[in-house]
């Protein structure tokens, strides 16, 4: 969501007692991110956010009436998490008034604990206020950057997190409750229930309005995680779009892993080389953490490295894996040159230890050229996945330095970017949206259900 926010202004509702709760996937860390906020003029204003990482709840009515820090930092950019915040200042005890619930878990730790006073009116439900998510108070930035689901605002009743979700009997996992039986209030709200709509799902008709950015739906939700690539942080350059857009920084010699890694199965997904450097590659890594192992090493050099290379000097399909040296720059030596804006293809299979790629649709040949069915491509032979040195493969994309790449994935999110598939392709396993048709034998998305299928 990353510059996008959404927008609603407020009516008449009780501001002494209310609740949040929000499932949140973050893409990056260490930064002020607003998850929700509330304004009445500049000198009355407040709201939620991951602020350098922990969670905070804060308000400023000519002075500071709240500012509640937890100690704990939340840095996880690859799983969800469930935030519930119930506020009722009537309570006597100050602790009581506002209380912060991590995965159905009261967290009671907080670095900072200024609590309301009894019977405070807040700044959220004054008819006068405006309320927004993914940014602050007056829209000026501290944008949320990640995915949102299942976003309920309460008007009037202070809820526990078991109000949202329940343990997992088997998993012992906190999981989603999709359709909790809450009253909602004159201001409450549910929405990005089920994608991206901001429809009010409550029965209230409290919709909300996109006041900036684009908001895309994304296949990603609690209940199947899907990869991406924010594991923890891109060094040297950006993550956008979800943990799903990277791009690199003009002279770094890094590359980045997603967040899942496999050892077996057969998996499928696409790189959209949107802008490339000098050197831009795509692959597979047994690393799962970003790497940076010197100038002239790069995707491909390490000893369970596998990737393809793009050459700015005319689209480069030189296959490059655990050699220790540079590129040959050799155009077609594994398949067809690829452009500026190209998709590019991968299908894992860890149980036969082969990698497939393929550009637009078609397949390598392993011979220079990229006009082959799947049944027809010629593989990488890979190192079985329990050989090399971590026992996964992740995939990853990365950089040779001298320009700024960026490369768009989709894990099966159905989106390059803000950009929606154009003509998803077919999918037996019916995990996942993509360009092109996941190739049939049980492949599938890098997704917990994947996992589990």
């Amino acid at each position: 969501m990353a510059s996008t926010y959404l927008t609603r202004t407020a009516s008449s509702g009780n501001r002494r007692i209310f609740t949040l709760s929000g499932w949140f996937k973050k893409s990056n860390i260490g930064s002020f991110q607003r998850i929700i906020s509330s304004r009445i003029d500049g000198t009355n204003y407040g709201g939620i956010a991951f602020s350098s990482d922990a969670i905070q709840f804060s308000e400023y009515q000519g002075g500071d009436t709240i500012n509640l820090v937890t100690n704990r930092l939340f840095r996880d950019p690859s799983a969800w998490m469930h935030l519930v915040v119930a506020v009722d200042t009537t309570q006597g005890t100050a602790s009581n008034r506002v209380k912060f619930y991590i995965n159905g878990v009261q967290e009671t730790s907080f670095s900072t604990s200024t609590y309301p006073s009894q019977n405070l009116d807040t700044v959220f439900n004054s008819s006068s206020s405006t309320h927004r998510i993914g940014t602050n108070d007056d829209a000026s930035g501290a944008y949320y950057d990640g995915s949102m689901s299942h976003f309920h605002f309460i008007d009037g009743t202070a809820y526990d997190a078991s109000a949202f979700g329940e343990t997992d009997s088997t998993t012992g996992e906190w999981k989603i409750n999709t359709s909790p039986s809450v009253t909602y209030g004159n201001n409450g709200f549910f929405i990005l229930k089920d994608g991206n709509s901001v429809t009010d799902q409550s029965g209230n008709s409290n919709n909300f309005t996109v006041g900036g950015g684009t908001l895309t739906k994304t296949e990603d939700n609690p209940s199947n995680v899907f990869a991406t690539m924010a594991t923890p942080t891109w060094y040297d350059g950006t993550i956008a779009n979800g943990g799903l857009t990277i791009t690199t920084n003009q002279t770094s010699y890094r590359y980045q892993p997603s967040s899942i890694g496999v050892s077996s199965g057969k998996w499928y997904w696409e790189v959209k080389l949107t802008t490339r450097d000098n050197y831009a590659l795509m692959g597979i890594t047994d690393a799962p953490s970003p790497i940076n192992v010197g100038t002239d090493w790069i995707l491909g050099s390490g000893a369970y490295d596998y990737s393809v290379v793009y050459n700015n000097g005319g689209g480069d399909g030189h296959k490059y894996n655990n050699a220790g040296t540079s590129p040959t720059n050799t155009p077609g030596a594994f398949m067809g040159g690829f452009a500026q804006g190209d998709i590019i293809m991968f299908a894992l299979d860890c149980d036969n230890n082969t990698l497939k790629i393929g550009t637009n649709g078609l397949w390598s040949n392993g011979s220079g050229s990229t006009n082959q069915t799947f049944s027809n491509t010629t593989p990488i032979s890979i190192t079985a996945p329990t050989s090399t040195n971590t026992g996964f493969y992740f995939p990853a994309v990365g950089d040779y330095g001298g320009a700024i790449s960026v490369f768009d994935l989709n894990f099966g999110n159905g989106y390059f970017g803000t950009t929606a598939v154009s003509s998803a392709g077919t999918n037996a396993s019916g995990i996942g949206i993509f360009e092109y048709d996941v190739p049939s034998g049980g492949y599938t998305a890098l997704s917990t259900k994947g996992l589990n299928s």
